[in-house]
This record gives structure tokens, sequence and C-alpha cells, in this order.
């Protein structure tokens, strides 16, 4: 089962969130983002999805740590800036996803389902092969999601 880091810190989203996912996912939570980085350092996860407006290490700082400790592991930003260059900017800054709040519940399973398949896949094809030496990982599909579209 995946393993999905929630972090925001607004605990009522916090909250949605894990119960969302929790039946499909072994999730976890943070509350900031340096929280985020302990759980990260004490284990592997599949999926990070974080708010972008945090106290304290903002979710960009955050992703841009991700991106360079955790290079395979996806983060859906969670933002309620609306500024289509903000968030061309986060995906090219790696963002795998950008959410717009207020986002459906529907769209956020969506997408990170879609980032734990590709985590998967990032796995599966750095592995080794038969002949011991490792294949090239996948080409992501990374986005801005907009509505409940996908």
């Amino acid at each position: 089962m995946a393993k999905v880091l929630i972090v925001d810190d607004d605990e009522a989203i916090r909250d949605t969130l894990y119960e969302l996912l929790s039946d499909n996912y072994l999730c976890q939570t943070a509350e900031t983002a340096e929280k985020a980085l302990s759980r990260l350092e004490a284990d592997t996860y599949d999926v990070v999805l974080t708010d972008i407006s945090m106290p304290g290490l903002s979710g960009l700082e955050l992703l841009g740590h991700v991106r360079q400790r955790y290079p395979d592991t996806p983060v859906i930003i969670i933002s309620g800036i609306s500024d289509e260059d903000h968030a061309q900017g986060l995906i090219k800054l790696g963002a795998f996803e950008f959410l717009l709040k207020p986002f459906s519940l529907e769209v956020v399973e969506k997408c990170v389902k879609r980032a734990a398949e590709y985590r998967r896949r990032v796995l599966v094809d750095s592995a080794p092969d038969d002949t011991g030496e490792e294949v090239d990982a996948a080409e992501s599909d990374w986005k801005i999601v907009k509505n409940d579209r996908l």
C-alpha cells in the first residue's frame, strides 16, 4: 500500500484529507513543513500532499527539499492562489500537480492515485533489470488541476 504524507497547518483540512485517503493509502500527517521533513528523514513516502502557505517553512520550500533529497517522490501542491504564472512556476520547480482551493475531494483522490501510480512506475523502472543495469525512470505527465475534471 502506498504511503502518503499530508502536510497542512489547517487541522480541518489535514483531518479531511486523512479521512479521504486513509482507506486506500497508509497516511501520516504533519502540521508544518519542518515536521514533514522530520517524517521524510525517518520514513519513505510515495506521495507528499502539501499546502503552500504555512507558518515557518512554506510548502514551496518543502517542495525544494523533497525534490533535492527524494527526487522520485511526487509532491502535490495545494494553494489558494489562482494565478496561472504562479501555478506554472510551481510545476517548473517540480510540483507533480497543483490543486487550487477550494478543491473537490474527488479531484484530490484522482491526483493522489496518479501520483502513487507514477511513483510505482518510477520504482519499477529504476529497478535493476535482468542484466543488473538500471533502466531509465518513466517520463511524467505533471500538470495543473484547475477544476473538477482531470
